[in-house]
């Protein structure tokens, strides 16, 4: 029983054996509970920890993301007529950027989601997007001389980047 003072050395030593358990069932197991053990009962419910609100500005910008993810959706669904009823150059390539803009609406429509939980995951892939987007936004509206496609979605980048950078939004996120 020896140690040193403070780390419960005057406590009597447990068995490191199970030799001091005694509980013994009144009936035997049967075969698949010896080999593969007992089925454990079910645990308590564990109470629901409350879900925070979504402060007016992480909401708003989780509504534009929807917004760009319906857009995406749109996008992917005019590419996708036009693969069909034209003559593309490529079908594999035409179809592979069907799906990578359907693929693009897909995370924005999960990240949405995401912010309109404060999920924690959905703000890093919605702010990385919106940078993507501003940068083709530029291309668009000053290097191959659409600003009316450019104009808006650099707006629309605008806009949400200021709504997540708000600080209720990042207390919000600071507080989870």
């Amino acid at each position: 029983m020896g140690g040193a003072p403070g780390n419960g050395a005057d406590r009597p030593a447990a068995p490191r054996n199970l030799a001091g358990v005694t509980e013994q069932t009144p009936q035997p197991r049967r075969l698949a509970d010896r080999l593969f053990g007992a089925v454990t009962p079910a645990p308590a419910a564990r109470p629901q920890a409350p879900r925070p609100v979504a402060p007016r500005s992480v909401r708003q910008a989780a509504a534009l993301v929807a917004v760009e993810a319906a857009g995406f959706v749109v996008l992917a669904l005019v590419l996708l007529w036009l693969t069909v009823t034209g003559d593309p150059e490529s079908v594999p390539r035409a179809l592979a950027e069907v799906v990578l803009v359907g693929l693009v609406a897909g995370v924005l429509g999960a990240a949405a989601a995401g912010l309109r939980r404060l999920a924690g995951w959905a703000r890093g892939p919605v702010i990385a997007l919106q940078v993507f987007f501003g940068a083709s936004g530029i291309v668009a509206a000053f290097q191959a001389g659409r600003p009316d496609i450019g104009v808006p979605v650099l707006a629309l980048v605008a806009a949400v980047l200021y709504l997540l950078m708000t600080p209720e939004a990042r207390l919000a996120y600071l507080d989870r």
